[in-house]
């Protein structure tokens, strides 16, 4: 359970530095900025469990005809999705086209694969 909480905080960081770096992404500002990425965490994590593999499963020739470049696509169509779930809560995180949520998964990606570099997991030994 700490695994998966600690992941969420870190991909929730991963959305608020991009939000903050990319102008076409919009979370707000305050406390009610910071529901929004925490919101938008669940989500993207709740797509990329369930929504992504069905996707990938589905498109699977167009990834491989692309090389693996669809990917991105599917990536960014996780995002925007999690934006549009996210504003059924109350706590929309605004992404202004495609190209932006391109950019903005590509980003994201590349932030939460950083900061899980820092964050080291105990494993734990089998007796």
């Amino acid at each position: 359970m700490n695994r998966i909480i600690l992941h969420w905080i870190v991909s929730a960081i991963a959305i608020a530095m991009v939000a903050w770096l990319l102008p076409g992404i919009h979370a707000g500002g305050g406390t009610a900025g910071a529901l929004t990425v925490l919101v938008t965490a669940a989500f993207l994590g709740l797509a990329n469990a369930f929504v992504k593999p069905v996707l990938t499963l589905l498109s699977c020739p167009l990834i491989l005809l692309t090389l693996g470049l669809f990917l991105i696509v599917i990536n960014a169509a996780m995002l925007m999705l999690a934006s549009a779930l996210s504003g059924v809560v109350g706590y929309k995180l605004t992404v202004d086209g495609w190209g932006t949520a391109i950019l903005g998964s590509i980003l994201i990606s590349i932030v939460t694969w950083f900061l899980s570099l820092f964050v080291h997991e105990k494993k734990q030994k089998k007796d």
